[in-house]
């Protein structure tokens, strides 16, 4: 048994040793799936700025924030300057934390009373609430007949467009779904900031770390 667990070291040890070369390459595939992703939804709120700003401030049908006008611009301004410092990888740590507090807002103010997913469930025991209910968080009655809800919309809206339209066309790409807009994307988007925030920019493949490696004679892995 020891001759074993000493064999499984050493192969940890010569493996992850290898690896350790590589360990920017994750971090930059993080950063550029996430970066692209926030300066499209920032450029579109630029492009729609007004309706932004109406949304932000309504009590009625919006989120009725204060400063709405302010609100939609630094919104707007930290999604796509925070992208592009992503995409680069240069002030990555610092960009990460107004991000964060972005996701926060997002999913406080404009997805949390729609619940966890971002595409309704069709079947409850499939959906991530059937997970929380196992250790007693949800209702699990309640999501049942939620999911059943959605499905019988879903088989309805189905029905509707194979009597009165093209629906093999209309499927061809996928099938329809009901968006339940929950806190699933921006909860997603706070994690994976939440890892950029410790871990920076990554090795080679950030300006964080070759400015780090131009102006430092003491670069650690957590310095950029």
């Amino acid at each position: 048994m020891q001759a074993l667990i000493e064999l499984y070291y050493r192969f940890h040890e010569w493996l992850f040793g290898k690896l350790k070369h590589l360990s920017g390459l994750p971090i930059l595939l993080v950063r550029l799936y996430l970066g692209p992703i926030l300066i499209v939804a920032g450029v579109n709120k630029y492009a729609n700025i007004d309706d932004i700003i109406s949304w932000f401030g309504n009590p009625d049908w919006g989120l009725g924030l204060p400063a709405p006008a302010l609100m939609a611009y630094l919104a707007t301004l930290t999604e796509i300057i925070g992208g592009w410092a992503l995409v680069l990888g240069i002030g990555v740590r610092w960009v990460s934390i107004p991000l964060m507090i972005t996701m926060v807002v997002a999913a406080v103010t404009a997805h949390l009373d729609n619940g966890w997913s971002a595409i309704a469930s069709g079947n409850a025991e499939t959906s991530v609430g059937k997970f929380w209910s196992w250790f007693g968080f949800g209702d699990a009655a309640a999501n049942q007949a939620a999911a059943e809800e959605v499905s019988s919309r879903v088989s309805k809206a189905r029905e509707l467009l194979e009597t009165h339209g093209n629906s093999s066309w209309l499927n061809a790409k996928g099938n329809f779904v009901i968006l339940q807009n929950g806190i699933e994307f921006a909860a997603t988007y706070f994690i994976m900031l939440f890892v950029l925030l410790f871990s920076g920019g990554g090795k080679y493949f950030s300006i964080d770390y070759w400015l780090n490696r131009f102006f430092s004679k003491h670069t650690t892995e957590l310095s950029y």
